[in-house]
């Protein structure tokens, strides 16, 4: 995978995806999204980084150029992990509906949101 969810983009398709979500800083601890939880939103990470945790123990570490939340938004589950701030972030937020619109608009989109859920949930 490119080693930043942007670099699938051009600068006008980052420029549209940007605008359809809003800019938020987390402070560091918090956990903005939670594991069994309803798929309502998808971040990616502009600065900061954070834990990507299942049962509460770290499976991975994500930042600037990640996009986190989505897969439960496209395969329409419920969270498979809870994210929890290791430093402050700054997050760009989408809702579900913004992640279904830029899918349904940008082919691009959807191709890259399913190249990271297929990178992180394998089909067996």
């Amino acid at each position: 995978m490119a080693d930043s969810f942007y670099d699938a983009f051009t600068p006008e398709e980052i420029a549209r995806i940007g605008a359809a979500g809003t800019r938020v800083r987390v402070p560091e601890g918090w956990s903005p999204i939670w594991e069994k939880t309803p798929a309502d939103k998808a971040y990616i990470v502009l600065d900061g980084k954070l834990s990507v945790r299942q049962h509460g123990n770290e499976i991975a570490q994500l930042g600037p150029g990640d996009i986190v939340g989505e897969a439960a938004i496209v395969n329409h589950s419920l969270r498979t992990a809870s994210i929890v701030a290791l430093t402050p972030l700054d997050l760009i937020h989408f809702t579900d509906e913004a992640v279904r619109r830029l899918c349904d608009e940008m082919p691009s989109f959807k191709e890259a949101i399913a190249a990271v859920a297929l990178e992180r949930f394998p089909k067996s």
